[in-house]
This record gives structure tokens, sequence and C-alpha cells, in this order.
């Protein structure tokens, strides 16, 4: 854990936040604890005997999958998650989501946890902020972009986010984006109105008898800390806060620039270690460079049979058939990596829907039980070998697999790529208390991350 924070802060928790998915949640907690704010993130409904083990915490989060989640599931699950994080007395209550605002009406819809989240605090307004400088994507007059390979994009023409095989953006301006997904006012204080001599006038213009959201521009590390600052200073009797961890970086550059925390944000280094296993369900093309990187570098790169996968009767199978490759190479001193797809293109991607139409299963069923694969490849891997590290890419299969593992919380150990931290694990189980793990979003890290995973620190690639 970090040291802890100013004694100038007020008592008690800083900020509760439930994240979308969990590579999302471990990119919130690292952002937390780097700059100086001990952060623990919970894998199911904190207790007070769980958070009674970790005194120093000033920021609690919950791993949730909501990102890939119906609006019918979001209002079964979500009023009970938050409000056993509302309980915790927080001043914001977060719902973290993408960086890359991955959602839609049917999936995922940002707009129906606004809604359930607002009513738990008393605020007048919920403040989103989606732009993070550090992690490459930019809000400028309400429109999201995004860089990948030292290009920006705006996110409707992204090469990723404009094909995404479950929630495709098709509009950049995220007000127009999230009108489709609730009724709420929506609202948006931009980077003139943010760099201007009181940006809070534009909130006090905002009051009525509703709560709007009110997005903010982000565009650098001036507009970052003026964010914060606004959602700090104008937090009132408590927000609820719709916001990727953009939300985190801000708030912090807040706390630092008024002496809080220390002016440099930082993780410890990691170990290397001689082996580690990884599972991929990622269909991003950074992934995919990822597990090239991988198969040219000494690991034992395996593919999953995705038709065996969803074949009821093959899939225990396939499964004990990568089980055993994977097992082999380790015991070999060899690496492994446990993959679904590699890249877009992949046949397995675009032949999905003919495969689990196949197989009498719906596109999202489909996709759930390849998570639930993985996850048991990976379960599996560590009963019968010895390993100190694992690593899990893509945020549905992050999901999965780590709610398969019976650990019961994350902390972040050490730095890697910028949103996908080394984390320990705590669990009551002795073989996963310790357990280093990192859970790799699939835009996230260079072509050698499954290298600097094993390294403990960044290779080049």
């Amino acid at each position: 854990m970090s040291t802890p924070v100013s004694s100038d802060w007020p008592k008690g928790l800083l900020l509760a936040f439930y994240g979308d998915d969990f590579t999302g949640s471990t990119d919130a907690m690292e952002a937390m604890t780097a700059a100086g704010v001990p952060t623990l993130l919970c894998l199911e409904a904190p207790t007070p005997e769980l958070l009674a083990r970790f005194p120093e915490v000033r920021c609690v989060g919950l791993a949730g999958s909501s990102r890939g989640r119906s609006p019918e599931w979001m209002e079964d699950e979500l009023p009970r998650a938050f409000a056993s994080l509302a309980a915790l007395g927080a001043p914001i209550l977060q719902y973290k989501v993408c960086s890359t605002f991955d959602s839609s009406p049917e999936i995922g819809s940002i707009g129906c946890a606004l809604d359930i989240g607002v009513k738990l605090m008393h605020g007048n307004w919920s403040p989103m902020i989606v732009g993070a400088p550090r992690l490459k994507r930019y809000q400028v007059f309400g429109n999201l972009f995004a860089a990948v390979g030292g290009e920006g994009h705006r996110l409707d023409r992204h090469p990723t986010m404009s094909r995404h095989p479950v929630t495709p953006m098709s509009e950049a301006d995220l007000r127009v984006h999230l009108r489709k997904q609730t009724a709420r006012r929506i609202e948006l204080v931009d980077m003139v109105q943010l760099c201007g001599p009181d940006p809070a006038e534009k909130l006090r213009a905002l009051a009525g008898d509703d709560t709007p959201v009110v997005m903010i521009d982000v565009l650098d590390e001036e507009t970052l800390a003026a964010a914060g600052r606004l959602v700090w200073e104008q937090r009132g009797e408590g927000v609820f806060s719709a916001s990727s961890s953009g939300l985190q970086y801000a708030l912090a550059a807040h706390w630092r620039a008024g002496g809080l925390l220390p002016q440099t944000a930082s993780l410890p280094t990691g170990k290397p270690v001689q082996t580690i296993a990884a599972v991929s369900g990622s269909c991003s093309p950074v992934t995919a460079g990822q597990i090239r990187w991988a198969r040219a570098n000494g690991f034992r790169v395996e593919r999953l049979d995705l038709q065996r996968v969803l074949n009821e009767r093959a899939g225990g199978g396939e499964i004990e058939r990568a089980v055993n490759v994977a097992a082999d190479s380790l015991r070999r001193g060899e690496s492994a990596l446990i993959y679904s797809a590699e890249g877009p293109d992949d046949p397995a991607v675009l032949e999905f829907d003919v495969t689990a139409q196949k197989a009498g299963l719906t596109r999202h069923a489909a996709a759930r039980r390849v998570g639930e694969a993985l996850a048991e490849v990976m379960r599996c891997l560590l009963d019968r070998v010895e390993l100190p590290r694992v690593v899990v890419a893509g945020g549905d299969s992050s999901g999965e697999v780590a709610s398969a593992l019976g650990i019961s919380a994350l902390s972040a150990a050490g730095g890697l790529a910028p949103g996908s931290p080394l984390c320990r694990a705590w669990s009551d189980l002795p073989r996963r208390d310790g357990l280093e793990i990192v859970l790799k979003g699939g835009q996230i890290g260079e072509a050698s991350f499954f290298g600097s995973v094993r390294q403990g620190a960044l290779l080049s690639s």
C-alpha cells in the first residue's frame, strides 16, 4: 500500500468506485495508488471485515462486469453494488467507465447506470470526465479522441472502436451518444469555459430542479487539473459520477497542485520471474501484435479451438488440451499464452456469429462461454503449476478469469503500461494469496507487453 495521504483531507474515504469491467477497475486503482492515495480493489462487495485489514485505504473500488451486460441485468445488480459503496461515506461515488466510452442502449448502458446511481447521492449535478491524457484519450468540445500507434483518431473513426464487435462507436460527440441511453439532461463545460476565470459559474447557470450530467473537457495536464478542481470543490453533499479513470487522474492532478500529494506519480518496479502464464480473449489489433511478439520471443502460444469450446460435449476436452500444452511448457521453463483470437480480422472473429449459431448460442452467450473457458484454463493451470505471476488480456476475459480464482481483493504492486498495473491478489486460498496478476485491456501496451509482465518492467519493442 502507498504512503498515507495528507491529513489536510477530510477523514474517511475520498472516493468509492464501481468498475464496469475488471481491466478498467485496475486502471482506476493504479491511478490513485501511483498518485499516493492508498486504494483497494474488491472483487466482491466490500465488507467491514475485509476493509478492517486495510485501515490506511482512502479509496475503495468494486470490480464489476456491467460493460457487457443488458440494462435489465444492470437494474437488478447495480443498485445493491452502488449502495454497498455509497454506505462507505465517500463524497464521490463513481461508476468507472472505459476511456473509449464502450456502451450502447442495449449493452453496457452508461445512461442506465447514471439513472441508478444519481439517486444515491445528494449533489445537484453529476460530473463526467472521460479524457485521460496519460491513456491518450482526449475530449474536446464534447468529442472524444483516442491515439493509437502515435496517431490520433476521432472515436467514430478509430481503427478498433469504430469496429468493436459489441459496442461499435458511430458517434464521437459523447453528448449525442449518451442521449440514446438516458433521458437525463446532458450538459458540457468545454475547455474554453474550464480555463476561464470562474468555471463554476457555468455550473451555477445549469442549476435546476433535476440532476444534470455535466461533461467536462480534458485535453492536457492543465485542463485535467482544472477538471479535478471543479469536481472536488463543487462536490457539495456528495456527487455521483460516471467517468473513466480520467476522474482519478483529474482529482490527483488537483490535489498535487495543492501540495497534498507528491509531485511525481509512481509505482515500484516489479521483479523479473522465469515464467508467466497468460490467457487472451481480446480481439484488438494491439493485443494481436503482442501475441505475435510473444510467439517470436520464446513463449509457447496456443490457440483455443472455438468450435470445440462452444460445443457442449467437446468444450471440456478442448480446455483440458490447452491446459496440458501450457502446463508442459511451463514445467520446461517456457512461458505460455493461450488465446482465442488474433486481431479483428482473424477468421475466428469474422466467423464468430456463424460458429455461435452452429452451437445453438447467441453471440453474447457464446462470448461469455469463451471467457469462461479461458478462466477455467487459468484456474486449472494455477492448480497444477506453481506460478508467481499471470496475465489476462481483454476486459470481459479479465472479469471471467479473476472471478474464477477465489480472489477477494487486489492492490497495485507495480507499474507496467499505463492502465495495466502489476497487482497483488488477496485471498483466503493459500495458493492464490500473494499471486501477482495483470489485467490488460485490449488497447493497452506496447508490442512487448507480455515480455514486460515477465520482466516486471517495461521492455522496448
